[in-house]
Parts: C-alpha cells; structure tokens; sequence
C-alpha cells in the first residue's frame, strides 16, 4: 500500500505530464496549421493537366461502388435460396440477418458518394471541387 506522500507525488508527475502533452499538442496544432496553409492554396489534384489522378479516383468510386452492389445482389439471392431449404427457425433468423446486414452496406456505399461531395464542399476540402465521386 502506498503512503500519502507517494499518491501525491504520482499525482503531481501525472498533473506535469498531462501539462506537457497539452503544451506539445498544442504546438503540434499551431506548426499543422501555419505549415498546411500554404499546401491547400496549390491544391495539385484540380491542377493537373491531364486530369489523370481524378479520372483514376472517379473509376475507383463507381468500380467499388459497382462491386458493393453487385455483391449485394448475389448475397441477397444466395440467402434467399438458403432461406428456401433451410429447415430450423434460428438458422432462418440469421440468414434474415444477414440479408439485413448485408442491405444496410450497400446502402452505406451508395450514399458515400453523394454525402462526401456535399461535405467536402461544405468543409472547403480542394478535392471536392474537382472531383465527382457520385457514382450513378
């Protein structure tokens, strides 16, 4: 068992520590922010001339967002075929479940692109303006 004293010096050194790190933190914070400033006014995505590296984050939306739906189709139609010849009520449950589950992450990848398109351009994020990664 510790004594008194112990517990109020590990106090005290948890106190310093816990200064220190918000001290540093903050530091951090104020060198990100003074050195990004001048790396978001070149935004290089929406400069580029060939407009390669947008093309390529295009095509990987609508391929991933392609697949998760696609996916979606034939885990939904598998389950339901499992569904048809399966005999026991709780194996029936969690294979509704799964279809559930399953529902909810197509709906989850769909919704992205859009969501990120309206936040992106609400937060000022220079990738936003450049690229269109609503997939349909």
């Amino acid at each position: 068992m510790r004594t008194l004293s112990e517990t109020t010096a590990r106090i005290a050194d948890h106190r310093r520590a816990a200064r220190t790190g918000v001290v540093l933190g903050g530091a951090l914070l104020a060198l990100t922010l003074v050195a990004v400033d001048p790396a978001l006014a070149q935004n290089p995505v929406c400069a580029e001339e060939s407009n390669t590296l947008v093309n390529m984050i295009e095509g990987f939306v609508q391929l991933t967002t392609g697949l998760g739906v696609m996916g979606l189709l034939v885990v939904w139609q598998a389950d339901s075929l499992m569904e048809m010849f399966t005999l026991g009520q709780e194996r029936q449950r969690s294979l509704k479940r799964h279809k559930r589950s399953a529902l909810k992450s197509a709906i989850v990848l769909v919704i992205l692109g859009p969501l990120f398109t309206v936040m992106g351009s609400s937060m000022d994020l220079p990738v936003a303006d450049c690229v269109d990664v609503i997939p349909f």
